[in-house]
């Protein structure tokens, strides 16, 4: 469970992180900033994180937002509940998470369909190969574009 090296995200990949170019690069998007937060053993803890990330998306007027993760099996339950959180506070929200052979998540919920997979490996497995099943520029691009369809949905559901 959890980062392996193929998933590891390393210092490079935050320096030239493929969302932040993506996202800040169209012209349609007003790019508002990455929240980090950390995956806290506690389980109130757990829930806070999910709680106040969404508050202050709630805060920025976020319209939209794109949730990532490094790890698998129980922090598929954090990643869920903030996704859950979010969409709560009506702002469209998509996931990227490796996924791969599992082709499941521990939890589930109405936004677990909203998540892209971002395995590269042939096997569906975490590998040896160091970054191979990072997220990339193509991913970004996906989440992109998923985010802006969900946006307009979500949106025609409120009018």
């Amino acid at each position: 469970m959890g980062v392996g090296p193929s998933t590891k995200e390393t210092t490079m990949h935050h320096f030239k992180d493929p969302l932040v170019r993506v996202f800040g690069n169209d012209p349609d998007i007003d790019f508002q900033g990455v929240i980090v937060v950390g995956t806290p053993q506690d389980n109130v803890l757990k829930n806070l994180v999910g709680q106040r990330v969404a508050k202050w998306l709630k805060a920025m007027r976020t319209n939209g937002a794109v949730l990532s993760a490094d790890g698998w099996g129980n922090s598929d339950v954090d990643f869920m509940h903030t996704m859950e959180c979010i969409g709560q506070e009506n702002i469209s929200i998509v996931g990227l998470k490796f996924i791969g052979k599992q082709a499941t998540f521990v939890v589930t919920n109405e936004y677990t369909p909203f998540v892209l997979d971002i395995n590269k490996s042939a096997s569906g497995t975490e590998t040896t190969v160091l970054g191979e099943n990072n997220l990339d520029a193509r991913d970004a691009q996906k989440a992109l574009g998923l985010l802006k369809l969900k946006m307009r949905a979500d949106q025609q559901k409120v009018d």
